[in-house]
C-alpha cells in the first residue's frame, strides 16, 4: 500500500463547492467517483482520502491537492477520462504514508476584480498601501466565522496588480479561514472607494470589533497553487494541454456572452 498525491484543477462554476454533498454535484464527489471507476480506489471510506483545500461553491483551482492510499498504478489520463472536462488531474507524486494534504508549506490564492466602466472609481494606490497592513500574523476573526477555533493566521505575501480591465489580488500564506480572502478583497475595495479608511484594517484585527464584512463573489477566486516542503509533483504534459484547450473554449464562449450583454446594456436607456 502506498500514498499518492494528485494536483488537480477545476472550474468551480458548476459545482456546489469541493466537499461532497448529498444529491449535489461537487468536485470531491466527481473525483471519488472517477478514482473508483478506474479501479485506483476500491472503498472510498477506507482509502484515507484527504484534500488540501475545501473550496467554496463557485471557487476555481489550478493547484489543489488530494491524497489517498492505493495498491494500483495511478495513470493520470485514465482518471481524467472518467472526469468531467471541467475537472483535471495535472500532476502526481508519491508521498509518505502519514502525509496530510492540509498541512502545506503555503497556499497561493488569486482574486480577479473586474473594473467596469461607469462604476465608482477605485484609488488603487490607497488599496496597495492598505493591503500592506495584512502582512504578518493577525487575528482574522472578523474575516471569517466568529466560531473559528483558531482565527490567527499569517500572511506571507500580498500583491496587487492593476491592468486595463481588472485588479489582481495575490495572497500567499500557510493557511486561510473560510471566506477570508474574499473578505480581505472586499475591505480593500471599500478602502479604494473611500467608504472606509485604511486604518480600519488594524481595527478589524481586534476580535472584539464587530463589523459585518460581505465577501466578494466566489467566481473571482482561484486557488493557484499549494506547496509542501520536500514534495515535488510530476506534471503530465498531455493533461495540461487538454485542460488549456478546454479553458480556451470556455473563455471564448463566455467572452461572446459578455459582449452580447454589453451590447444589450448599451441599447438600454438610463
Amino acid at each position: 500500500m502506498r500514498r499518492v498525491a494528485l494536483k488537480i484543477a477545476y472550474l468551480g462554476t458548476e459545482y456546489y463547492g469541493f466537499q461532497r454533498q448529498p444529491d449535489l454535484p461537487t468536485v470531491e464527489g466527481e473525483m471519488l467517483s472517477a478514482l473508483k471507476e478506474v479501479g485506483v480506489v476500491d472503498d472510498i471510506n477506507k482509502c484515507g482520502f484527504g484534500v488540501a483545500g475545501r473550496t467554496d461553491r463557485g471557487v476555481h483551482a489550478l493547484g489543489n491537492v488530494i491524497t489517498f492510499l492505493t495498491e494500483e498504478e495511478v495513470i493520470i489520463n485514465q482518471i481524467n477520462d472518467a472526469l468531467p472536462k471541467s475537472i483535471r488531474v495535472l500532476a502526481q507524486t508519491k508521498v509518505p504514508l502519514r502525509f496530510k494534504a492540509r498541512y502545506a508549506l503555503n497556499r497561493h490564492y488569486r482574486y480577479l476584480l473586474p473594473l467596469i466602466p461607469g462604476d465608482s472609481p477605485l484609488d488603487f494606490d490607497k488599496m496597495v498601501e492598505a493591503s500592506k497592513l495584512f502582512k504578518g500574523t493577525h487575528d482574522f476573526s472578523n474575516f471569517s466565522k466568529k466560531s473559528e477555533r483558531n482565527p490567527v493566521r499569517t500572511i506571507d505575501e500580498i500583491k496587487l496588480i492593476k491592468e486595463q480591465d481588472l485588479i489582481q489580488f495575490d495572497v500567499v500564506g500557510e493557511s486561510f479561514l473560510w471566506n477570508m480572502v474574499r473578505k480581505m478583497v472586499s475591505i480593500l475595495m471599500m478602502v479604494g472607494r473611500g467608504e472606509l479608511p485604511s486604518e480600519i484594517i488594524d481595527e478589524l484585527f481586534n476580535p472584539d470589533k464587530d463589523l459585518c464584512i460581505m465577501p466578494m463573489p466566489p467566481e473571482g477566486l482561484i486557488l493557484m497553487d499549494i506547496t509542501y516542503s520536500g514534495i515535488k509533483f510530476h506534471e503530465d504534459p498531455y493533461a495540461v494541454k487538454t485542460f488549456k484547450s478546454f479553458l480556451k473554449g470556455e473563455y471564448l464562449k463566455n467572452q461572446t456572452i459578455a459582449l452580447s450583454q454589453k451590447e444589450m446594456l448599451k441599447g438600454l436607456k438610463d
